[in-house]
């Protein structure tokens, strides 16, 4: 291979160191190595021992970019005609190994692949043609995350040599490629403003890191009430009980007063309501609209729906009169949003529970009224 190509590798790896920076990932390392080279048996060497250095980069937490330098020199086979010589191959490249699982994990499985470049020579007797040739290499490893900074990686791979150079010389078989098996461990230590975090770590981190603050009454609300246990003067409320700002229970009073009904109205079979109240109509339309509004801030209450007359008028028909106005008030509510499984009745009382005097004009116009009764308080 030509000087050209060798500068032309060297620059793909700093290409490589440039992405993994652009990368900002904080963390870096070097992994020295040791193994065995497994040579292809054309090549007519035994296996020899491996060394080498690699300077990576994590891309991210699970790939990692490494620019490689390896040496093994290997003796020639007793039966070989190079026999008592040894055999040189300097080899530099870039590799990138995928990792599986959390990057805190202490076992991390990977799978690695690479590109590069072998220097092949003679380095007893005489030296034959020599250059760089081209390579690939494909493996599987493991790796063990010591602590934040060490970790240890146990690596199998096999190595394609496109060997253009030694290829039939000296009594070695003409082809023009070959295929290692290398195995190799590298002890790994990172550097960088960002360590590994590792299962170990984390766990210190949780025994070191102090218990959250207690909380105070202030954030506390038993009953739910929506009343904190500080400002909760009756703590222990059954669910959806209305309360006040001190948490205990508040009675709902939805007053009707001011929705009076005009002398012997509604009539039978009289569905609006509006021509059956006093004047101004719309000042008794506005006390129904806001109970209306009262109930659906309050769906857990359920009223009664009663109707009363004044004292004019036979007891059967006063009783009559009071089912119509509670009807008519029911029948109101419903028709805007509330359900009648929260309405109690219609009721009629007729004329027995006055709330004013009968003997004057107010009193009795008072007394022809519909209330809501509050129940579940």
């Amino acid at each position: 291979m030509k000087r050209n190509t060798l500068f032309a590798l060297i620059a793909l790896a700093l290409g490589g160191v440039g992405a993994a920076q652009a990368a900002d990932y904080s963390n870096w390392y070097i992994a020295p190595r040791v193994g065995a080279v497994f040579p292809d048996s054309d090549r007519d060497t035994d296996s020899s021992l491996l060394a080498g250095l690699g300077i990576g980069w994590w891309v991210s937490p699970n790939f990692s970019v490494d620019v490689e330098y390896t040496i093994n020199n290997a003796e020639y086979k007793d039966n070989s005609v190079r026999e008592g010589r040894e055999w040189e191959s300097a080899g530099l490249g870039v590799s990138g190994r995928w990792y599986f699982g959390e990057m805190g994990a202490g076992w991390r499985p990977y799978v690695m692949g690479g590109l590069g470049a072998l220097r092949h020579a003679a380095i007893s007797g005489s030296v034959h043609h020599n250059g760089w040739d081209p390579m690939a290499t494909v493996g599987v490893g493991m790796q063990y995350n010591f602590s934040e900074r060490t970790a240890l990686r146990g690596e199998l791979a096999g190595r394609y040599d496109r060997d253009n150079n030694s290829s039939g010389f000296a009594g070695l078989k003409p082809t023009n490629h070959y295929v290692d098996g290398l195995a190799s461990v590298a002890l790994v230590w990172t550097f960088g403003s960002g360590a590994v975090v590792t299962e170990e770590t984390t766990r210190r981190q949780e025994s070191t890191t102090p218990p959250p603050a207690a909380k105070s009454c202030r954030d506390l609300d038993d009953d739910r009430d929506g009343v904190n246990n500080c400002d909760d003067k009756c703590p222990g409320t059954a669910a959806g009980t209305i309360v006040g700002p001190d948490g205990c229970p508040q009675k709902v009073v939805i007053d009707l007063r001011g929705v009076n009904f005009k002398f012997d109205r509604p009539s039978a079979g009289e569905k609006n309501i509006a021509p059956t109240l006093m004047e101004p109509t719309s000042d008794s339309i506005a006390v129904l609209d806001q109970a209306i509004d009262t109930l659906k801030r309050y769906p857990d209450v359920k009223v009664e729906v009663a109707g009363h007359t004044d004292s004019i008028g036979t007891d059967e028909y006063n009783q009559r009169l009071s089912e119509r106005r509670a009807q008519i008030v029911y029948d109101y509510l419903t028709a805007h949003g509330i359900g009648n499984d929260r309405l109690d009745g219609p009721k009629g009382y007729g004329e027995s529970k006055p709330i004013d005097s009968n003997t004057s004009k107010e009193g009795r116009q008072r007394n022809r009224r519909t209330e809501l009764t509050v129940e579940n308080q």
